[in-house]
């Protein structure tokens, strides 16, 4: 037999009034219609949670120095997928490499481009026109197993780590080009460590 809803509220005041005064049951109800506002208040906030972290934005933990002096170890970031990516864009990429883990790298070049660098001067080209980089803690000197200059193939990015001579990025094999369908998202806010939040925007081309 099916109770109706009317049936179930029925049998629940009863329940409620059972051995009670009308004034003790007036509070025992008015005392379980909060706890119910509660967790149904819980509820929706988690259910929110879940769909933001899951299609909207995702918190993203960096690991090691590469990033410096524009991420530290250790800080959490909310990443954001977006549909296309440029020059500029601090992105954390799943792409399978070397260190069979997660990094997070700045896009340099997109598809099409032409990237040189000379290693002597530190200085990086695209598409022969030099850019500058007010993000980068140290000069472009240290090379990899990558030869210079290079195209970046339809679909992937260039990218390289803000500390240049103590980053693995797209200058070795080890990483490569970054297939885009291996961006997890662009990088937008830094939410800890508390009290050293940031916003990050990407830069234009040649932006100093």
């Amino acid at each position: 037999m099916l109770l109706s809803r009317r049936n179930v509220k029925e049998g629940w005041n009863e329940y409620l009034e059972k051995g009670k005064t009308p004034e003790q049951a007036k509070k025992e109800r008015s005392r379980w219609i909060k706890i119910y506002d509660l967790l149904s208040s819980v509820t929706t906030a988690l259910v929110l949670v879940f769909i933001i972290f899951t299609f909207v934005c995702r918190p993203t933990s960096v690991v090691g120095s590469s990033m410096v002096p524009t991420l530290q170890d250790g800080d959490w970031l909310l990443t954001i997928p977006k549909s296309e990516y440029n020059y500029g864009d601090i992105v954390i990429i799943t792409q399978p490499n070397a260190f069979n883990e997660p990094i997070v790298k700045r896009i340099i070049a997109t598809e099409g481009q032409t990237v040189d660098i000379n290693f002597v001067s530190g200085q990086v080209f695209i598409d022969n026109q030099e850019i500058k980089e007010p993000y980068i803690n140290e000069l472009t000197r240290r090379s990899g197993d990558v030869t210079f200059p290079l195209v970046v193939p339809k679909g992937k990015v260039f990218v390289m780590g803000d500390n240049r001579m103590h980053s693995t990025d797209s200058r070795s094999t080890d990483i490569g080009f970054i297939d885009t369908r291996y961006i997890l998202g662009r990088a937008t806010v830094r939410i800890l460590p508390f009290g050293d939040m940031n916003i990050y925007d990407n830069f234009k081309q040649g932006e100093g």
